[in-house]
């Protein structure tokens, strides 16, 4: 059994870790900023969330692992609403859609 365990937890361990280096090969490689927040706050947020479950699945402690869990929701329920409010904001103080971008439904948002 705990050989099983081990092999889940590296296998979400290295999965985890594909979804960070997808989200930061994003930030370097994307047009604008919010294709950049898109990339970091969905692909981060979900190797972050991987990487402590496999935290949660190979620690032997309770309160380890309810802290690892703890984390996840925590992730799962704060990244998404601030990189809204930050993808917001940064529409309402200037920055642009890049030109490659297909509809900007923001503009038509705030003339109504």
């Amino acid at each position: 059994m705990n050989d099983i365990a081990t092999l889940i937890s590296a296998t979400l361990l290295v999965v985890g870790s594909a979804f960070a280096l997808v989200a930061s090969i994003g930030l370097l490689r994307l047009p604008d900023l919010y294709t950049r927040m898109h990339a970091a706050s969905k692909a981060g947020t979900m190797g972050s969330c991987l990487m402590l479950i496999a935290l949660a699945i190979h620690t032997s402690d309770v309160g380890t692992m309810s802290r690892a869990l703890a984390g996840v929701v925590f992730f799962l329920l704060t990244a998404p609403v601030s990189s809204h409010l930050l993808a917001k904001a940064a529409y309402s103080v200037g920055y642009r859609l890049h030109s490659s971008s297909v509809r900007d439904e923001m503009s038509s948002a705030s003339q109504e």
